[in-house]
């Protein structure tokens, strides 16, 4: 497995995590909120310095 494949899996595994805390502490709205948000601002942010 590289090295590559293996952040990637990290990266999957953090983000299921946080979700799982997230739906046991009930913030799930806010984290689906943010997680949009920071998609959004990645687009733009993409457009602008490509």
């Amino acid at each position: 497995m590289s090295i590559n494949k293996f952040r990637s899996f990290l990266y999957g595994l953090s983000r299921l995590l946080g979700d799982a805390q997230a739906v046991k502490t009930g913030k799930v709205g806010k984290r689906v909120a943010r997680r949009v948000a920071g998609k959004a601002t990645g687009r733009i942010l993409r457009k602008l310095f490509k």
